[in-house]
């Protein structure tokens, strides 16, 4: 997920992969067809982020990821909330958030995995989240 990784530390992550047979690898989207071409043949899924690294991205931006990402070959979606709503104690917007991107991954096939980033939130807001 480092926006320096390169087309070399991309395939070398996917080989490891294989050979260890990692659940998925997850990448930004940009990368999304060239892992699917990597793990073609492996049980290993290809994952693309959603608002990575903040989840500051608009819900309609967010939304639009995963088609993007499945048309791409992605078999797993992993979005990250919007971090500033869960701080807030905003629920109905981090739902709005999650429902939105889980839809659009859903109605591509993929599965949804939902970043919280516990770090930046306390404990009532990790429980909203």
């Amino acid at each position: 997920l480092k926006p320096e990784a390169s087309r070399e530390q991309i395939a070398t992550l996917c080989a490891e992969a294989r050979q260890y047979g990692f659940a998925s690898v997850c990448t930004n989207p940009l990368w999304t067809p060239f892992v699917r071409e990597q793990l073609a043949g492996s049980d290993v899924l290809t994952c693309a982020v959603v608002g990575f690294p903040l989840g500051a991205s608009a819900t309609e931006v967010k939304a639009f990821e995963p088609a993007t990402a499945v048309a791409a070959g992605a078999d797993e979606i992993d979005m990250v909330i919007d971090i500033a709503a869960a701080r807030a104690g905003e629920r109905e917007r981090v739902e709005a958030d999650v429902r939105a991107v889980a839809e659009a991954a859903h109605q591509g096939g993929a599965r949804l995995k939902v970043i919280i980033e516990t770090c930046l939130l306390t404990d009532e807001q990790k429980v909203l989240a």
